[in-house]
């Protein structure tokens, strides 16, 4: 589904759904992370973006100090009641592009499905600023995919988006070519040492569970209320015709770029 511009504000509406039912990242991701950038108490972190905090909890537990900068006030105080735990974790609501920072500060800079709202020309500067010299920018997000054993589900699905959501489209599934397109960005300001890693898994979902899923998504969130129910409802209809379950299969990609 295609990335909406302007719709950042959709996700903060339905932070407890969103942290429930959005999925964390796999433990491989993490272990590359810390390969390419050893962290730990003394270090300094920024997360762009921590939406419910998916992506948070493995960087926490190394010790360092991660302070995550999110535009959402909902999903700031989430994670902050989640990780009230740790010391080591700090949140300030805001933009990115607002977000006040002293250059050459930050060891790692890490946002998952998240920086695509952040305007390239703005974002890669600005965490390049903002990192120490070897200082690691870690970029990932997961990409979703259709159920590639049920292809008559697929298709009374992508039957029912043409009704109530004519202009959406049905994506490739996301490849290495796409995963090394968005890491060569990365050359563009300045950073070396650039690598990407694909990662993927399986989820598979009931009828209900799956739609809750969909109401997560901002393109989704936006209709009206009594028209997204009727769209929800004829989804789960066609799952349980076929079967009762839908798996998706997602692909996971880590993009590694460092500050000379």
């Amino acid at each position: 589904m295609p990335i909406i511009k302007g719709l950042e504000w959709t996700f903060d509406t339905a932070a407890q759904q969103y942290e429930k039912m959005r999925p964390e990242y796999v433990q491989e991701l993490y272990q590359d992370i810390f390969a390419y950038c050893p962290i730990n108490e003394t270090s300094r972190a920024v997360e762009v973006g921590i939406g419910g905090g998916q992506a948070t909890l493995p960087i926490l537990k190394t010790g360092c100090n991660v302070t995550a900068v999110e535009y959402g006030k909902n999903f700031s105080e989430l994670c902050q009641q989640k990780f009230q735990d740790y010391p080591n974790f700090s949140v300030v609501t805001s933009k990115f592009e607002d977000f006040p920072y002293q250059s050459n500060t930050y060891d790692l800079i890490y946002s998952a499905s998240a920086f695509h709202w952040v305007p390239e020309g703005i974002g890669y500067p600005q965490v390049f600023d903002m990192l120490k010299s070897g200082g690691v920018f870690a970029r990932f997000a997961n990409h979703p995919y259709k159920d590639k054993q049920k292809e008559e589900l697929h298709q009374a699905i992508q039957k029912i988006y043409s009704v109530y959501m004519p202009n959406s489209f049905e994506g490739n599934e996301y490849s290495e070519e796409d995963a090394k397109t968005l890491a060569d960005i990365a050359q563009k300001y300045g950073f070396t040492d650039i690598c990407y890693k694909l990662y993927h898994r399986t989820r598979t979902f009931q009828a209900k569970e799956y739609t809750a899923l969909l109401g997560t998504y901002s393109g989704h969130m936006v209709i009206e209320e009594q028209t997204r129910k009727a769209f929800f409802s004829e989804i789960e209809q066609a799952i349980n015709r076929f079967g009762g379950e839908i798996t998706i299969y997602d692909t996971i990609d880590l993009q590694l770029a460092r500050k000379p």
